[in-house]
């Protein structure tokens, strides 16, 4: 009896690492894939932005299926072809300013930390195959703004968080990639 693929498996690395080609390798022998975009949608305000999000779809076969959302609970818990999620970090992005952490809104902290816990108890529970992919944040360098520095703590920490959930962790470093677990 073959074995069964990891349910959950997290692909971390940094900008440009090959962390995204390397997830998609993980689901290519799938029929098909949900495939979670996580950033917005590309405008012509930033063409560098559309080019990226061009090349990331280039690379995916055509019975993947794309769905753009920051609302990833429901994704995690329905029931379906394997998902990946790309990435956590423009989705922690994405959630920081909904709940109003740079505005200074108040409750702001508050509803990330629920934001936060509902992604990573769906991750943990979710029956279908994921793969998520994220920036590793523990070896760069320290921003030089309190806002680029709560980022970073918070992605940290939620990175800590999705790893444990998980049954296979990777790191991707030059477009090699290493099992952390």
């Amino acid at each position: 009896m073959p074995l069964r693929p990891p349910r959950r498996v997290f692909v971390l690395g940094g900008a440009r690492s090959g962390k995204s080609s390397y997830a998609e390798k993980l689901l290519l022998r799938e029929k098909t894939v949900d495939y979670v975009a996580c950033g917005t949608a590309p405008g012509p305000e930033d063409p560098e932005w559309a080019d990226r999000v061009a090349l990331h779809r280039s690379r995916r076969p055509a019975a993947w299926r794309t769905i753009e959302t920051l609302d990833l609970e429901p994704v995690l818990r329905a029931t379906g072809p394997p998902a990946l999620v790309d990435c956590l970090t423009t989705w922690l992005a994405g959630v920081m300013d909904e709940c109003g952490v740079w505005a200074e809104a108040p409750g702001a902290d508050e509803r990330l930390a629920a934001a936060v816990d509902g992604l990573v108890t769906a991750w943990a529970a979710s029956r279908r195959r994921v793969v998520a992919v994220s920036n590793e944040v523990g070896s760069g360098i320290v921003p030089a703004t309190p806002s680029g520095r709560r980022f970073r703590d918070e992605l940290g920490v939620l990175n800590a968080r999705v790893a444990t959930a998980s049954e296979r962790v990777w790191l991707v470093t030059a477009g090699i990639p290493q099992r952390l677990r």
